[in-house]
């Protein structure tokens, strides 16, 4: 049965009530798990000025991965504390959109499912169909919502939760010169990564140059990171990804603008390395159990989504432009693409 309530949720509620005037809050959809209805809460601070970029911080999305709506609501409780000293935040936040979803399916967290209430895998949901072969069940299936990665029917809108979710961004983020996304997940692999598009086919972006040059100043002022960046395809492909989505709806209704959606894939696999005892819980394998072990996670976390905000507010500062651009796209090539065939390099003229 659902939970009576969810300590996200609450913790949400907390945090919009102690940033006051400074936050924005909004539901975006209401959705049943059992007995209960929950909201699906976005929040906004900064300039709502329509020029200036903007950036937004996801997590929930998979109600099994509790850890990823916690890493952005400790973000977002920074924020909000350092609303009431930190002078140079209020001055960043004149020239940024800060948005927040801390918890995308508040209903399968309820009920402690991947999918939502439906059955429904929102990563796998949006109407977008794989260009390559993906893997069986793990790319997206529509045989039965009992088998985990259920797309829904074919044919049918996009569930309520995915949606708002998408709402949200074609209306706060699309239409800024400048924008980025910071989705947060668990479940992969050992290493923490972040992913970019595309899931649903192995060709390169349109701006692969500025994720190129976004991954090398990261590179450049977080020193020892433990992030690996790279393509999602790299890893395997998927059907209905929402971010392919959403970043080939900017290049249709803004092709002038960059839109650069990232996914944080926390390797959850090395919580259960350490502690072998968490592969007999469902959670176990999404989230770190042992509380010191889920609050190094919550610190390690807060200087790369602090740097994603920054880096976003500074963006014509390190975006490529002319040659240099045409060089980020030829070393992007080298590094995540080498059997893609690489551009002529122009001649100089005599």
């Amino acid at each position: 049965m659902p939970n009576d309530s969810l300590p996200e949720l609450d913790e949400l509620h907390r945090l919009i009530e102690m940033g006051g005037s400074h936050v924005t809050p909004q539901s975006l959809c209401t959705v049943r798990a059992g007995n209960h209805s929950f909201d699906v809460m976005a929040v906004t601070l900064g300039s709502d000025a329509p020029n200036v970029p903007a950036v937004a911080f996801i997590g929930g999305v998979h109600g099994l991965e509790r850890i990823g709506t916690q890493v952005v609501l400790t973000y977002l409780a920074s924020l909000v504390q350092r609303l009431k000293w930190d002078s140079l935040l209020h001055h960043e936040l004149t020239h940024l959109r800060l948005v927040f979803v801390p918890l995308v399916n508040p209903g399968g967290l309820s009920l402690g499912t991947r999918a939502n209430p439906r059955g429904v895998d929102l990563m796998r949901n949006a109407p977008i169909e794989a260009r390559e072969d993906v893997p069986f069940l793990v790319g997206g299936q529509r045989l039965s919502s009992a088998l985990p990665w259920y797309r829904g029917p074919l044919g049918a809108p996009m569930e309520p939760e995915g949606a708002a979710l998408c709402e949200l961004i074609t209306k706060e983020l699309l239409p800024r010169p400048f924008s980025l996304v910071v989705d947060c997940h668990s479940g992969f692999g050992t290493e923490d990564r972040l992913w970019f598009p595309f899931a649903h086919t192995r060709e390169p972006i349109t701006h692969l140059a500025e994720v190129h040059a976004l991954r090398r100043i990261f590179d450049q002022t977080q020193a020892h990171h433990p992030y690996v960046f790279e393509p999602q395809s790299l890893q395997y492909l998927t059907h209905g990804d929402l971010w392919d989505h959403l970043y080939l709806q900017s290049r249709t209704l803004q092709p002038a603008h960059v839109f650069l959606p990232l996914t944080l894939e926390m390797g959850s696999w090395m919580w259960v390395k350490k502690n072998p005892r968490q592969l007999f819980s469902r959670h176990g394998i999404f989230n770190p159990l042992i509380t010191h072990r889920q609050a190094r996670v919550l610190r390690r976390h807060l200087s790369m989504l602090d740097f994603m905000a920054r880096a976003t507010a500074s963006n014509l500062r390190w975006m490529p432009q002319g040659d240099d651009r045409e060089l980020h796209h030829r070393q992007a090539l080298a590094r995540w693409y080498p059997e893609q065939p690489r551009p002529r390099r122009r001649k100089a003229p005599r």
